[in-house]
């Protein structure tokens, strides 16, 4: 089969590989028919996340069932299916208290209390890194999904694969993002990051009665996309004290109830945030965070999407203390949430196929992710389909 394979630092290529093969009961091969490249997934392209072999990538994907182990018996072949991003048995600890991220039986190697900088990690994720459990992703023709009885969700025939593909990661994401602040309604919502995540977090925001919801980024067409596709309101960002303002100034001189951090490590950052960076062995910078951590009223919440893989020093836990924040973040718990999304989007409440930008078979996929890492051609989301 054809499977998009990272080989080094921005080094992706579609090579021809085996065909995936049942290796437990609970397993099931899935035939790809939609993917998506995820701005997690630059992480790894980038290089900020290593990965020293080969190995197929992509964790947003959805298809139609082909084999089944013989331990699955709620799927069947032919059966069209979404699959959560996370790999998880359904029931140990930590997914019987609906933390599929931390599964302890599906990363076997690396798992482990410490959640450390190269140990001890989390539970696993389709197509990310070895310390990830080393499970081949979704960018491929074919993949095998452990635990299949657990994770994949079937798709009712009248939803197409665009209006549900999102339902893998990043809608989820964003959900989480807003369920993690016990968003009641009336609150003002300020999400760093009009990416794709950050505008689903806006989308759910809306569908969790938030009175006002504000985005930040520093790209203006990614304000206009999350104004056109989530009704937000945009701030484009210059400096960190000029966004702090304007957000206090739009919410009664108090700050944000819940900010929302959807964008990571690695922002764009100027010449001295990279110097700074050098200077304390650090890896990206935590400036969206502290945006977060000032932007946000006292008694408020910070929610972070975006990924973190590395400590960084001058952590503000003195102005955590005084303001009383509650801070929360990690993979999110898609599983837990996937039911009743699927259920918005199939009721019309909300629409998540708005943000695609850049429709391209599999074998361009190299091209998709130099789109999407450079922002190029007003880039938002690049759909990717095998086989074509």
């Amino acid at each position: 089969m054809k499977a998009l394979r990272i080989h080094g630092i921005r080094d992706v290529r579609v090579d021809t590989v085996d065909d995936p093969e049942i290796k437990d009961q609970r397993d099931a091969i899935i035939r790809v028919t939609s993917t998506a490249i995820c701005g997690s997934d630059l992480h790894i392209y980038n290089g900020s996340l290593p990965q020293p072999a080969p190995m197929t990538i992509g964790h947003e994907f959805m298809g139609i069932v082909e084999e089944v182990g013989k331990g699955v018996t709620n799927l069947k072949r032919g059966d069209r299916v979404v699959v959560p991003f996370p790999i998880a048995c359904g029931h140990c600890l930590f997914c019987n208290h609906d933390l599929p991220g931390h599964c302890e039986n599906s990363n076997p190697e690396h798992y482990g209390p410490e959640g450390g900088l190269a140990t001890e990690k989390g539970g696993a994720l389709f197509g990310y890194t070895d310390l990830y459990g080393g499970y081949d992703g979704g960018q491929a023709e074919f993949v095998r999904v452990p635990y299949a009885d657990y994770g994949p969700r079937k798709v009712p025939g009248s939803l197409t694969d665009e209006q549900v593909l999102f339902l893998t990661d990043i809608f989820p994401t964003g959900y989480s993002g807003i369920d993690w602040a016990d968003v009641k309604g009336g609150e003002v919502i300020a999400i760093f990051g009009a990416g794709p995540v950050g505008i689903m977090a806006a989308k759910s925001a809306w569908l969790r009665g938030a009175s006002r919801v504000i985005i930040v980024d520093t790209q203006q067409y990614r304000l206009d996309k999350a104004r056109q596709t989530a009704n937000a309101e945009g701030i484009l960002w210059e400096s960190h004290q000029q966004v702090v303002d304007e957000i206090r100034s739009m919410s009664r001189g108090y700050g944000a109830d819940v900010c929302v951090e959807a964008v990571g490590f690695e922002p764009d950052r100027d010449l001295l945030d990279r110097a700074k960076a050098v200077i304390n062995l650090e890896k990206g910078s935590p400036k969206i965070l502290l945006a977060c951590m000032s932007a946000v009223r006292r008694g408020g919440y910070v929610t972070v999407l975006g990924v973190y893989a590395t400590p960084f020093d001058n952590f503000p836990v003195g102005q955590f203390f005084d303001k009383g924040i509650t801070l929360r973040g990690g993979q999110a718990p898609a599983h837990k949430h996937i039911d009743k999304l699927m259920q918005h989007v199939a009721n019309g409440d909300v629409r998540l196929d708005d943000i695609i930008s850049h429709r391209l078979p599999l074998s361009q996929a190299p091209l998709g992710y130099d789109i999407f890492r450079n922002k190029k051609d007003n880039c938002m989301k690049v759909v990717l389909t095998p086989g074509s």
